[in-house]
This record gives structure tokens, sequence and C-alpha cells, in this order.
């Protein structure tokens, strides 16, 4: 019992929430390991000779799967007691994709990896939603209304830490292995994470959910009312999802830019792609610190539109050069808005979505990004044929912008009665990691 001492659960914590916290943060690590592999996956595809729009389909595809499932499977959720194994196993499924795309070049001809590739995540986007709609709510009910800054800054710090590390030997290994060999080695090698992640997920242990009162013998039609009524009354969160909304556009519009950008316009070599990236999430370390503590001094509304800003300018300085050191140099800028931006996010939604409902209200606020990320991407890639992907970068800081504006010119209100309150200045307290 002595490991509970390094769990960093708060003051007064029970032994089941020190096992829980502890639980997270080595899970952090099985994950870590695995997404080193995520920057690498376009990259790869592009080495391979995949067309812009194959590459958008790599962030579109979860996004279309996600308009159309997430709802359904915020409701399946929401009827379970307990939704941890549902988490667990549909992140280990979406992990094991990795070695899957590994395998992929030694039983399909060349001339098919890519759409082999593309195959194998399409597949997997139905668990990747599980895993997105259960993130939230399990690190919500994990950390507690007044932990949640404390409990995602420690988690996203040891994952950030984790890829770091990970992504530069991972670059390191691309440069001396040739292709595609390399990516195989990698992609295969970095999957036993989900293995981790797994077993430690699986082991979280949270108290029944209390069942919402069953609605199986009204009509369709007067369910989705139903469901449109709990949601009307709930302003902020129409409130936030609406803003949020736009500025995930702008940063899901220049997703499949970056890789593009890096390979054919800065003609970068996978070791620096492995730099640029590990540069991004070594910073992101300290940018968990320093946003929490930003949090508890000056507020959650400060850190929302000082992070919003600090990442709408950085696709407008990526495109504005071609030199991989002051990409690096940009990246690392960003790495620390980026940190503050996935602490802040999280903790505004989550104080927005009633307790009882928040396998629902969370798959809501999903659907909303997801509707935003099945056009974006596209488009970027279709930007990127039309005015090159130097301008697609920029229309991608333009609309960033635009969301920015939009969490500025709102004013802060107090949440609604029945959500998840907390006052955020005194107490500090993101999502899919």
């Amino acid at each position: 019992m002595n490991r509970l001492h390094w769990s960093a659960a708060p003051e007064g914590a029970t032994p089941v929430q020190k096992k829980n916290f502890l639980n997270v943060q080595i899970d952090a690590v099985g994950i870590g390991l695995a997404s080193a592999a995520a920057p690498f996956l376009p990259v790869f595809l592009t080495r391979l000779g995949a067309t812009n729009f194959q590459v958008g389909l790599l962030t579109s595809m979860p996004a279309f799967t996600g308009l159309l499932s997430a709802i359904a499977v915020g409701a399946f959720l929401q009827s379970r007691r307990n939704i941890v194994p549902w988490f667990s196993a549909a992140r280990l499924l979406v992990v094991l994709s990795y070695a899957l795309t590994g395998l992929a070049p030694f039983v399909v001809p060349r001339q098919y990896v890519v759409q082999a590739v593309l195959a194998i995540w399409m597949v997997v986007t139905l668990p990747q939603i599980v895993v997105n709609v259960a993130f939230s709510v399990v690190m919500n009910a994990v950390a507690g209304p007044k932990g949640r800054y404390a409990l995602m800054s420690r988690r996203w710090s040891i994952l950030g830490l984790t890829m770091a590390v990970t992504v530069t030997i991972a670059g390191q290994m691309l440069d001396r292995i040739h292709f595609p060999l390399n990516y195989q080695v990698v992609f295969i090698t970095l999957s036993v994470g989900g293995l981790i992640s797994y077993y430690f997920s699986s082991h979280i242990e949270l108290p029944d959910a209390e069942r919402v009162p069953r609605t199986a013998r009204l009509s369709l039609l007067q369910r989705f009312k139903n469901q449109v009524g709990l949601v009307r009354n709930e302003r902020p969160f129409l409130s936030f999802t609406a803003k949020q909304f736009v500025f995930i556009a702008g940063s899901t519009l220049a997703a499949p830019l970056f890789p593009i950008y890096y390979v054919r316009q800065v003609q970068a070599t996978d070791a620096w792609i492995g730099i640029i990236n590990s540069v991004q999430m070594a910073i992101m370390l300290v940018g968990y610190l320093f946003w929490a503590r930003q949090g508890r001094v000056r507020g959650s509304r400060f850190v929302l539109l000082a992070t919003t800003l600090g990442m709408a300018i950085y696709p407008a300085l990526i495109a504005s050069t071609r030199r991989v050191e002051w990409i690096a140099v940009y990246a690392g800028l960003a790495g620390i808005f980026q940190a503050g931006l996935n602490l802040v996010f999280f903790d505004e939604l989550m104080k927005t979505v009633p307790v009882q409902h928040s396998a629902t209200f969370v798959s809501l606020s999903q659907s909303s990004q997801y509707l935003s990320t099945v056009a974006a991407p596209l488009v970027g890639t279709f930007l990127a044929d039309a005015i090159g992907v130097g301008g697609g970068l920029v229309v991608s800081a333009l609309l960033r912008l635009a969301g920015f504006g939009l969490f500025a010119w709102g004013r802060a209100r107090k949440p609604m009665p029945g959500t998840q309150a907390v006052k955020t200045r005194p107490q500090p307290g993101k999502a899919s990691e």
C-alpha cells in the first residue's frame, strides 16, 4: 500500500480514491507509449504516397462515425452501472490498431497498403467513440468536482513525458531502419503500451452509477423531445459547446496539413519530425504545472482566453517558415498553450454537465466536436490543393481566432443549478487521453 502515497490524491482521499488516482497515472504511461505512434501515422501514409484527401480521412473518418453514433453510444453507456470495463476494453482495441497497421505491409501488396491502413482505422472508429465519451465520465468520477485540474495535470504530464521520450527514440529508429520496415517496427513495438493501459485502467473502481428512469415504452419521437428538453434547459452547456465547436473546427482543419507541410514543403526527416513532436510534448509538462497554478490564482476564464489565443496563432507561425529549427521552437510554444487548453476545456465542459446525465451530455458534446471534425480536415486538404498547405494553415489560424473571439465576447456565467459547479479560482481541478 506504500505506493498509494505516490498517487497525488487530494488530502483526505480514501484508499480506493488513492488507488484510482494511481491507476489513472500508470495508465497514462501505457497510453503515452502507444500514443507516441500517432504523430507518425499520417507521415507513414504520406511517405507511402497517400493523397492529401487520404491523409485527411484519418481525421475525418472517426468524426463521421462519431457524428452518427456518439449519442447512441452515450445512451448505451448511460444505461451501464459501471462503464470502466467498456472504457478499458475499447481503449485496448484502439491501441492494437497500431499493431495491425505495422502488420499490414507484411500481408498486403504495396499498392494497397494505404487503403488497408485506412480500412483498419475505419473499423476502429466505433471503439474510439466509446473511449472518447467514457474518458470524460471516468476521469471526472475519479477526480470529483474539486480535483479535475490536479488529476488531469498530473496525468497529462506523465503522458506527455512518456510520449516526448518515446517519440524522440522512435524518430531516431525511423531514420536508422529502411522504409517501410522502420514504421512497422515502431508501430508494433509501441502497441504494447495498450496492454499496460488495459490492466491499470480496468482496475479503476467507481461506485455504480445511478440509473436514469427508463424510457423504453416511449416512442422514438417522444424520447427525442425529452432529450431536446433536457439539453435546452442547460444553457451554459449549449453556450460552451457552440463556442468550442468553432475553435475545434479551426484545429481539426489543420490536423492533416501539419504532416503534409513537414514532409512536402519543409522536407523534414523522420528524426526532425520526431524532435518537433517531442519538443511540443516536453514543453507541455511545464505547461500543465503553469496553467494549473494560473487556474488557482487568476481563474479559469483567464486560462481559457490565454490558451485559445495562443493556439490560434500557432498555425500561422508554422506557415511563416520552412526551417525545421523554427518549427521546433513554435511547436514548443504551442505546447505551453495546448496544455492549458486541455485542462480548461475539460474543466469548463464538466462544470456544465449534470451529474446524473454525464454520459448523455458528454456524448452530445462529442457529437458537436465530431460535426466540426467531419468536414474541417477535408476542407483543409481541399485548401491545400487550392491555395497551398501554408494557405490552409493560415485559414486554420483565422478560424481559431474566431473561436477565441466568441469566448472573449461571452461573459462568465455561474453554472445552472444541478450541474457540477466548482470554484476554479480557490480550488483547481482534458479529455481523451
